[in-house]
């Protein structure tokens, strides 16, 4: 499985576990909604600077956003 899919499958399950919207989720991250869901789709190459903004917005480091059997 491509990362983008996989960055974009964690962050979906991650946003959708604590109930927000994409665009409650973008508001609360400063990134356009549908830049998310693009990432969430597997559609972008998504920055460093934009992951350690998404993985703040969901209060965890990006240790964490990346610490799931998505990633082994």
């Amino acid at each position: 499985m491509d990362i983008r899919v996989k960055i974009g499958k964690r962050l979906k399950e991650l946003r959708t576990k604590k109930e927000l919207s994409q665009e409650k989720f973008s508001f609360i991250c400063e990134l356009d909604r549908t830049y998310i869901a693009s990432i969430e789709q597997g559609k972008r190459n998504v920055s460093v600077a934009n992951i350690e903004k998404i993985a703040k917005a969901l209060d965890m480091s990006v240790y964490e956003f990346f610490k799931s059997d998505l990633f082994k």
